[in-house]
Formats: structure tokens, sequence, C-alpha cells
């Protein structure tokens, strides 16, 4: 008698390592299992940041040193995430990773039998999801980090206000003060959650919750009129409908 098979749940992966090699490895490993998809590499945690916005993965096979934005700090800035096995060559912070929920954290050179142990653990993880809706502490806000004067300066997305192009860099306005990094406006754009930010203009992407005047073609904020550019009354529209719901 036949029996009706199962089909096997495929493990899409996302590799986070500016270290060639350590990626190499990994890959390698990966390949040899028909129940892991390597979805993208990543030499930093910035392009994987961007990647995850249009990208579903379910393991995250994350280092923590890494120049721009640590691996700790990326994860931290993830409003909901894959399952995380951290990747390391230093045992200090396994603790700290621990706290934040990962799966599993991997000693470098990585064994494929310490490997397959890690990957086991993920399976069996649970995912974590963290909503919106739910109330965060400080600490659990979402966040970026940009570069601003040859240092990487954490934002709150709650705090800012707005985005400004300024041809090849970007200008960061909070209520309290305005910080320039570099940085085109469309690939920020890439990077933005939808909910909360929505651009407005070729110059200009808003904070939402800032929002204290508005009708179809006009906005203001911080008692700062913005007017909404005829290619981006699209983005605009779709916007209205949900603040009308």
């Amino acid at each position: 008698m036949m029996h009706p098979t199962t089909k096997k749940k495929i493990y899409r992966c996302l590799v986070v390592d500016d270290e060639m090699q350590a990626r190499i490895v990994l890959k390698r490993h990966i390949a040899q299992l028909n129940m892991l998809k390597l979805a993208g590499e990543s030499s930093n945690a910035l392009a994987a940041y961007e990647f995850l916005q249009s990208n579903t993965v379910d393991l995250l096979f994350l280092d923590i040193k890494m120049p721009q934005l640590n691996g700790l700090d990326f994860l931290r800035s993830l409003d909901s995430r894959p399952t995380v096995i951290l990747t390391t060559a230093y045992r200090d912070f396994a603790f700290e990773g621990f706290e934040l929920d990962v799966a599993d954290y991997l000693l470098k050179p990585i064994s494929f039998k310490r490997f397959l142990k890690s990957l086991q653990k993920a399976i069996q993880f649970p995912a974590h999801l963290f909503p919106e809706k739910k109330e965060k502490t400080l600490s659990q806000q979402p966040f970026m980090y940009f570069r601003v004067d040859r240092q990487m300066v954490k934002f709150f997305y709650q705090d800012i206000a707005y985005f400004e192009s300024l041809k090849d860099y970007v200008r960061i306005v909070t209520p309290e003060k305005k910080l320039i990094t570099k940085m085109s406006l469309s690939k920020l754009e890439k990077m933005l959650p939808a909910n909360r930010f929505v651009r407005i203009h070729r110059s200009f992407i808003i904070n939402t919750q800032y929002i204290s005047s508005y009708s179809s073609n006009k906005i203001t904020l911080l008692d700062q009129p913005f007017s909404v550019g005829r290619m981006y009354k699209k983005n605009w529209e779709q916007m209205l409908e949900e603040f009308s719901l």
C-alpha cells in the first residue's frame, strides 16, 4: 500500500559575517544538507538588514564582531527575526547572546559535526517574533545605526521625525537635533519599516507618528509644512487609507 509522502521543510538560511573564509565554511556546510537552502550572504549587518526587508529566511547565521554594526546590536534592531545561530571566534559574548534568545552559539572554526548539533537545536527552537503593537521598553524599541562624524550613532525610530535628501547625504531630523549621514534617500527608504515611514517627496521621508495635520497634498509635522510630490502621491494615498481604518 502506498503511503502519502510528507513534504519536508526547506530552511532558508542567511549567512552574515565580515570574514570571507568564515562565510565559505558555513556555505559549504549548508550545501551538504538538502534541508537547507542558502537564501543569501552578507559581509556586514547593514546589508543584511536591507536584505531582510524584502526576503524571508528561517535561519540566520550571524557573526558578532563586525565593523560599523556588530551582530548583537543588529539583532536588537530587528522587530521580527528568524531563528538565530551566533558564530564568533570570541567566547566572551556567549552570555549576552543567549540573553537575546538565540538558538545556539558556534565558536570558530566551525566543524561540520558541531554545525549539525547546532542545526538540531535551531530546528527545535521556537521562532521569536516581536510585533509592533506590543508595548516595549526603551531597550526593546526598534532602532538603526547611522555613521555620523566617523562613528556609528544609534537612532530609535520613534525619535526620528523625518529624513531629508542632500544629494549623496541624508539629514536625520529629530525634535532635538539634526545630523547628517552619507547615504542615498532611495537606499534608506528600502531599509525603513513601511508601516512607520513614508516617502512623500524626492527629498523627504517622514515618520507618520509626528504628523500634526494633513490633506491629500500637504502635511505638517514639527510645525513645518511639507508638500506631497507628484511621483509619491500614491505612497501617501495608500498611507491615508490606513489612517482612515
